[in-house]
This record gives C-alpha cells, sequence and structure tokens, in this order.
C-alpha cells in the first residue's frame, strides 16, 4: 500500500515538473519573441546608396508581409513581394548630383544602371539583414535579463531570438516574388501616379525584365527629386490605348473633377460610361450631362436604370457624345457594341430583384448576334482613329449616332440577323445583362452595384464591374463610410485590340483626401474566346463573387 502510494505521489511530482519545464520553454519563447520584435522594430535600419540616390532601409514587425517604397511628397509605392511577419521600408533620404551627373554623361548610363542598382540593393540588404539579426539578439538578451533577472535564461531568449530571425529571413526568401514590381499599389497624390507606377506597355511587353523595372522607378524618382518642382515628362506608348471606364456618377460633380484630372494625368483617349448617369432622369438633370462636351475624347455611354430616354438624348446631343443602346460603333478602332439598361427605376422602393432572369434573358439574345475573334488580331489596321462606323444591331435604329431608346426590353432587343457582329468589348449597365455575353466578346464592362470586381467567365469573357465614379451621389452619405469615388484606366493594344493591363483608381468619399492606385496585368491576353466554356487563369485580385442585382 506505502509502495503504491509512493509511485503515485513520484507520478504527481514528475508530470508537474514536466509542466513546469513546458510553462518555462513556452514563456522563454513569448518572450525571445517579443525581444526579436522590439529589437528589430527599434534597430533594423540602414541608409545605403542606390545608384544616385540615397535609400533609407528599415525593416517592421508586419502581419503581412511587403515591400513599401516613401516617396515623399507624392505617396507611397507598396509591392506584394513575399510572405511573411516583416515588412521591408524604403525611403528616398536624397539624391547624389554628382553620381547622377556622371551617370547622366555616361554614354551606356541605361546599361551599367540596372546593374549597379542590383549590386547596390543587394549591399544594401545584406547590411540590413546582418543588422536586424544583431538587434533581434541584443532585444531577445536584454529582455529576457528584464523578465527572468538571469543571464543563463537570457541567453536562451537571445538564441530564440536568433531562430525567429533566421525563421522569418527564411520564408521571406522563399516565398519572394520580383514580378511585384509589374503590379504596384499607389497611395498618394494623383499627379504623380503615371510618373512613379509607369507606363503599362512596357510593363506588358517586358515583364520578366525585374531589374530594368526597378532601374526605371528609381531613376524616375531620381529625377523627380534632381528637378524639385517639375514632374518627368510621361510619354504615352504609341502602341497602347488608353480607355478610361466611369459608371454610376449619379449627378455628382465632383465625378467630373476626377475625370478631367485622370485624362490628363493618364493621357486618356476615350471614356465608357456604363450609366446611371443622373439620379432621377428627370428634364432639370440634364444640363449636368454638358460636361461631356468639355472633355475632348470620345465619351461613349449606355442608360442606367436612374437614366430615363430624356437622359440619354441630352447625353446624345453633346459633342463627342457616342450613345449606345443596341448597336455597335468603332471607336479609336475598339469595336464596343453597347446595350441600355431596359428599366427605368429612379424610385428606391421599386423591387427590380425580380427583373434577374429578364435580364440574363435579354444579355443572352443580344450576345446571339454577336462573335468575338477567338484569337487576338495581329493586323494592325485597327489604329485608332476618330472617324467611326456605327454597326445598329437588327432591330435597333440605324440612324448614325443614336441608337433605339426604350424602357422595356423588347425596345432593345435584336431582331433575327443574317450575320453577327464582330466586337472588341461590350459595354452594358448591369452585370446580370453582361455574363449573358460569356464567350461573343473578349471583355464586358458594367456598373450598377457600385462595388468594384472582376472575374474571368468560363468562357474567356472578362467581366469587369466599376464601383461608383460620383460615390453614389447623396445616396453615398447614407451610411457610415463614405462610399469611394472609383473609376479605372484601361490598356489596349491597338493592334490585337485586347485588354494588357488596368489601374483601379480610388478615391476617398466626402471629406476624405487620399487616393489609391493599384495596378493589374492581364494574365493571358491572347486567350482564345469561346461560346464554349475554356480554361483560363484569373489574376490575381480577381473577385469571383456573383453580383446579384440590387436596386441601385
Amino acid at each position: 500500500m506505502n509502495v503504491t502510494r509512493l509511485r503515485n505521489t513520484a507520478r504527481r511530482l514528475s508530470e508537474r515538473r514536466a509542466v513546469r519545464r513546458t510553462g518555462s520553454v513556452l514563456v522563454i519563447g513569448l518572450v525571445a519573441l517579443a525581444g526579436a520584435w522590439l529589437g528589430i522594430a527599434l534597430g533594423a535600419n540602414v541608409s545605403t546608396a542606390v545608384g544616385p540616390a540615397q535609400i533609407g532601409m528599415s525593416l517592421q514587425p508586419s502581419w503581412g508581409g511587403q515591400t513599401v517604397l516613401d516617396i515623399r511628397p507624392l505617396g507611397t509605392l507598396r509591392f506584394d513581394s513575399h510572405h511573411g511577419p516583416i515588412r521591408l521600408g524604403l525611403s528616398l533620404d536624397g539624391i547624389h548630383a554628382d553620381v547622377a551627373q556622371q551617370l547622366l554623361e555616361s554614354p551606356r548610363w541605361a546599361e551599367t544602371l540596372p546593374d549597379l542598382i542590383e549590386a547596390d540593393l543587394q549591399a544594401g540588404l545584406r547590411e540590413l539583414l546582418v543588422r536586424a539579426a544583431v538587434c533581434a539578439v541584443a532585444g531577445g538578451f536584454l529582455t529576457g535579463l528584464i523578465v527572468f533577472r538571469r543571464w543563463r535564461r537570457a541567453l536562451w531568449t537571445s538564441l530564440g531570438s536568433l531562430l525567429t530571425v533566421g525563421t522569418v529571413a527564411a520564408v521571406s526568401v522563399m516565398t519572394f516574388n520580383p514580378a511585384s514590381i509589374s503590379e504596384p499599389r499607389y497611395t498618394g497624390l494623383l499627379t504623380g501616379v503615371p510618373s512613379l507606377i509607369g507606363s503599362a506597355e512596357s510593363i506588358v511587353t517586358r515583364f520578366s525584365e525585374y531589374r530594368n523595372q526597378l532601374a526605371k522607378l528609381v531613376t524616375n524618382v531620381s529625377q523627380l527629386y534632381h528637378a524639385g518642382t517639375t514632374l518627368p515628362v510621361y510619354s504615352p506608348d504609341p502602341n497602347t490605348l488608353r480607355v478610361l471606364h466611369v459608371s454610376d456618377i449619379h449627378l455628382n460633380p465632383l465625378a467630373w473633377n476626377t475625370i478631367r484630372s485622370l485624362k490628363e494625368q493618364f493621357k486618356i483617349n476615350m471614356v465608357i460610361d456604363t450609366g446611371d448617369i443622373a439620379d432621377h432622369g428627370t428634364k432639370a438633370e440634364n444640363k449636368f450631362v454638358e460636361e461631356i462636351g468639355k472633355l475632348g475624347v470620345p465619351y461613349v455611354y449606355v442608360r442606367g436604370n436612374h437614366d430615363s430616354i430624356g437622359t440619354e438624348r441630352a447625353v446624345a446631343r453633346e459633342k463627342n457624345a457616342i450613345v449606345l443602346d443596341g448597336t455597335a460603333k468603332t471607336v479609336e478602332g475598339l469595336r464596343i457594341y453597347g446595350v441600355g439598361d431596359p428599366r427605368f427605376t429612379p424610385d428606391k422602393t421599386v423591387d427590380v430583384k425580380s427583373d434577374a432572369e429578364m435580364l440574363a434573358e435579354l444579355g443572352r439574345t443580344h450576345a446571339n448576334r454577336l462573335t468575338a475573334d477567338p484569337v487576338p488580331r495581329k493586323a494592325a489596321s485597327s489604329k485608332g482613329s476618330r472617324k467611326s462606323m456605327q454597326t445598329p444591331a437588327p432591330g435597333a435604329s440605324k440612324t448614325p449616332g443614336e441608337s433605339t431608346p426604350g424602357p422595356t426590353p423588347s425596345s432593345a432587343t435584336p431582331g433575327p440577323a443574317a450575320q453577327k457582329i464582330v466586337v472588341d468589348l461590350v459595354a452594358v449597365h448591369d452585370p446580370t445583362v453582361g455574363r449573358g455575353f460569356a464567350g461573343a466578346t473578349p471583355l464586358v464592362l458594367a456598373g450598377h452595384v457600385h462595388q468594384r470586381s472582376t472575374e474571368m467567365l468560363a468562357e474567356g469573357t472578362r467581366l469587369m464591374i466599376q464601383g461608383s465614379t460620383g460615390g453614389a451621389g447623396l445616396r453615398g452619405l447614407e451610411h457610415d463610410e463614405p462610399t469611394p469615388i472609383q473609376a479605372s484606366v484601361l490598356y489596349f493594344d491597338r493592334a490585337t485590340h485586347r485588354l494588357q493591363a488596368w489601374d483601379d483608381v480610388t478615391l476617398g468619399g466626402l471629406g476624405e483626401q487620399w487616393v489609391q492606385i493599384q495596378r493589374r496585368l492581364e494574365a493571358e491576353p491572347g486567350r482564345t474566346i469561346s461560346p464554349e466554356p475554356v480554361p483560363s487563369p484569373s489574376p490575381t485580385g480577381e473577385s469571383g463573387a456573383t453580383a446579384t442585382p440590387s436596386r441601385r
């Protein structure tokens, strides 16, 4: 009996010792992690010369790994360069004028600069990593000494901090994505976007040239600060067509300021508006659309469910305006087909959720009259021209420059056709109509839901849904947070007429002053478009969610 009792007592003591050891290890691990975190946050920073620029580098603990380039006063560029709980921060601390002058005077500066920048960056990163490791170990030791008041346990915490740094470094290296330089996310002043993000054409055609893109970025920034007061000249690419996609302006005059600014900064060739330019479609609202004639570029428009027939006619009267409603027209070389929303529902009390099947059938009916080139065209015969030819769909108006408006589906529904119309993109208001064009066009532009998203349909058609360029008008004040102002700059190749890349522009709503630009690349511009589903990759950042019709 005594032996059994002694054994039980010994087992309990052993279990308690194991629990205490495990607890001690966990506490040491947590202290080591906290010490490493603190050491890196306070001491992991260096300043190094990168080409003609003096760059500050720092490591900061973060839940999501990324690289942030701080370019004050213009803003910041963010790159999803790696994964892991560490963020690499870069800041422009100054310009070495003598080095910049030597580089510019050298006849081979364009060839030598990428290698120079790469070597300088690698040297700076090595120095930063060594400093981070030393600071982490020191932070772990000091934190352990403060918590445990024993130098042996402090040594264990410093060793744990070193292991933490090694693990984070290994994860960052293994997940490093050099292609992230091609998809920066910009936040700051709108005027700085084109110079810092760069041209879409050069990124698309030289996607894999990471070093050259990095050299170009640093060169642009260096020139910007060296000039002091003027931005670098932004030269449009001769083979890139820039289209500004806007939607759901809802009578917000701020939208015109945004559109004009984007038109100038991005050298826009045409604007496509996917509806709801008005709020109630009244005659008094028609004066609002007069700004269209002042833009100086083609303005392609399809009617939304808040736009009346009077609104549509008011738009059609403006200079450079092109109204599409069951019609196709070639604008700047792009063959565009548009369908106006068959509903007119300015009253928010009207329930339109039951319209889903009608809208889907409307899209499919129009799609039966269209076709897309299975593969992009190679000939350059489609170069942009302001001279355009409108092709009415069967059953639509054949008057040049006009379309057949109507508040009911039948007025915009094409009749029998002997020959299908070849189009490059389709503009509609409601995404439910847009999904009916899957396989009939490479690209469908829509709006209506006041939330931006994009998805690749199985047939190879990309559906791009724009947010509200007017911040949803006055209704944007109905929520706790103001509705942001959104628009997108689409880059098309003039020879193939295919989308190459796009910049999603988001501005803060009423009372806010910020702008964010997200560059996206088309993963497979030359993909096959077919009525039958075809496998097609979806680029990062897409949303596959299906937007259901709602009262907008």
